[in-house]
């Protein structure tokens, strides 16, 4: 209900063509381009079509109904991912992981997202719920599982996330893992694991045919969209490619990650050195075998439940063009590694505390380690509450304004002209039919997006009978178009961000305009003018505060508490839909002759 984080042009406008029959359209879903996969987008029809018949056609239900589908998915694969970890490593390590993945900010952000990127992160939490078994030549199931679901991730989703397997894969091959070897018998164990592992591989490249077939048939052309993103995006050249759309540094990730995931990045940064410190010093921790040559230890066998994040975040940081997004199949692992941190720390305690009083009885009566780590989970769940209430309260407004505009305002254009049905008074609330704003594609109204037009919170939240469209602002790249009838390829579309005049309308055809004013520290341009100041054209219909990150102190924006100690720290903009007083005033007086001189009316 709250979270901001989606990609609405790219997977709920195609999702939206599928259920009401248009939506824009991005030039990554021209089938010049194709790299944006049908198959992954239709995945989630059913739970739009669900809403649909459970709202009543209320496409704002569509929309919640999808967020809670993918709500639901992550909350299983999370429950898996615990479960792995409670049965395998230890069950304090399960509990720590367990409140990281509930209340962190990230999760927050990424579990209901509508991203491919999201749907990586469910199949390699999945993944790792097999992976957690130690590999043993007696257990097929955990690498044609795991095998199968990091395939998922990548086919279905994002093709970059099977670099989360590479672990993994690592251990499949090369470690003994749980299985015992001798020494005569490696050279047949090893035929045997990488038979089984060929053979997973073969089977799991099976998704391909039924994701190719619906891609396929969606673009008109034979079309293997993971390969055309990995191809635009490694083999692109230099004049296109992602850098085209912002290069952040190197320290972007790490910066990101500390704001969703606080005081959890140094402990899930530092779990290497502490399973390096915890052989030294408490080997017994992990269940400690002497080393053999016929077996692997459990510091081996960690070490690489620990390695994907630490991969993750080294492939994404040398990249030049750096989005929060593509983190996202990594945050369940940086919970992981955070929590063996935390868990492997308390073992620390609890050997020096037994060797300062020599009394393994008192270290089992003392409550010094359970607060020790209770404090680590208690903190970082205020802090990650704190941001999840500030990105709501900062960053919400696009959405509530969205829904002002379906909820009030045309609801009083039809009340006002007489469209709108008049119930009895005395007819109770409960037993009114649901509100009917079929009516208002009588007014042909264009509701449009200049500087904003990147916070558009898609067609579902936007009643149909009400056009969406552009008008120029000093953005010079490529927005998008519009879906055409049956789906053809339309010219305007380029891989080079270059502008496309044709997806622009003129500000004088606005009925509505959503923008963001900041009063107290304006910004305007020809392009760019105050539009809310306009009131001899513009009248404010609806506003919600929206941060002002250029004026705002670095900790009260990124963090919400209550008070005005805190608040006054931050200054705020006017996020508002704003309506041309004379294009309105005009439609409403010329629906409402229509009608009053219909005799049917």
């Amino acid at each position: 209900m709250y979270s901001n984080m989606d990609d609405f042009y790219n997977f709920w406008e195609p999702l939206h063509l599928f259920a009401e029959g248009y939506g824009f359209k991005t030039w990554e879903l021209s089938p010049t381009f194709a790299l944006r996969s049908w198959a992954y987008i239709l995945l989630h029809y059913l739970p739009a079509h669900l809403g649909k018949v459970l709202g009543g056609g209320d496409k704002r239900v569509m929309f919640f109904g999808v967020r809670i589908f993918l709500a639901m998915t992550s909350g299983l694969a999370e429950a898996a991912f615990y479960r792995a970890v409670v049965d395998n490593i230890s069950m304090r390590a399960g509990r720590y992981l367990f409140f990281m993945l509930v209340f962190s900010s990230g999760m927050w952000n990424s579990t209901a997202a509508f991203l491919p990127s999201s749907f990586a992160m469910y199949a390699t939490m999945l993944a790792y719920s097999f992976c957690m078994k130690p590999s043993s030549l007696s257990d097929n199931r955990r690498t044609f599982a795991a095998t199968l679901l990091f395939a998922a991730g990548a086919i279905v989703g994002w093709p970059f996330a099977l670099a989360l397997s590479f672990p993994f894969v690592f251990e499949e091959l090369f470690v003994f893992s749980g299985d015992r070897v001798l020494p005569e018998e490696k050279f047949s164990w090893m035929s045997k694991r990488w038979f089984r592992m060929a053979t997973s591989v073969l089977a799991a490249a099976l998704i391909f045919i039924p994701v190719v077939g619906v891609d396929s048939l969606a673009y008109g052309n034979l079309e293997i969209v993971p390969w055309n993103i990995i191809r635009y995006n490694i083999f692109g050249g230099e004049e296109r490619g992602p850098n085209l759309y912002g290069t952040s540094p190197w320290t972007f990730y790490f910066s990101n990650l500390v704001l969703n995931f606080n005081i959890l990045v140094p402990l899930a940064l530092l779990s290497f050195p502490a399973l390096v410190v915890t052989y030294n010093v408490d080997r017994r921790r992990l269940g400690y075998t002497p080393p053999s040559s016929s077996n692997s230890s459990p510091f081996t066998i960690l070490a690489l439940r620990l390695a994907p994040f630490y991969l993750w975040l080294l492939i994404l940081t040398i990249q030049p063009h750096k989005e929060e997004r593509f983190m996202f199949p990594s945050y369940p692992l940086l919970c992981f590694n955070a929590a063996m941190t935390v868990y492997l720390m308390r073992g620390w305690l609890e050997v020096a505390f037994i060797k300062v009083t020599k009394s393994p009885y008192q270290a089992s009566r003392t409550t010094m380690f359970r607060n020790f780590t209770f404090s680590i989970i208690v903190g970082t769940i205020v802090i990650s509450l704190a941001r999840i209430v500030a990105l709501y309260k900062y960053y919400h407004a696009p959405m509530g304004v969205a829904f002002n505009f379906q909820m009030h305002e045309l609801p009083r254009l039809l009340n006002d002209t007489g469209l709108l049905p008049v119930y009895p008074a005395n007819l109770p609330e409960d037993e009114r039919p649901a509100m009917d704003l079929t009516p208002i594609q009588e007014f042909n109204l264009t509701l449009c997006y200049g500087k904003e037009w990147h916070r558009f919170p898609g067609h579902f939240l936007v009643p149909n009978g009400v056009h969406v469209g552009f008008i120029k602002s000093e953005f010079d790249g490529l927005l998008p178009g519009h879906f055409a009838l049956p789906p053809n390829d339309q010219p305007g579309f380029n891989d080079l961000n270059l502008e496309e005049p044709s997806h622009h309308v003129p500000t004088e055809q606005c009925d509505y305009l959503v923008d963001l004013d900041f009063p107290k520290n304006p910004v305007s341009s020809k392009l760019e003018p105050r539009y809310a100041q306009d009131s001899a054209t513009w009248e404010r219909v609806y506003c919600e505060d929206f941060l002002d990150t250029r004026h705002s102190m670095l900790l009260t924006r990124v963090l919400w508490f209550p008070g005005q100690a805190w608040s006054r720290n931050n200054q705020f903009g006017d996020y508002c839909i704003l309506k041309n007083k004379a294009l309105v005033a005009e439609k409403e007086a010329k629906v409402t002759r229509r009608y009053s001189d219909n005799p049917l009316y």
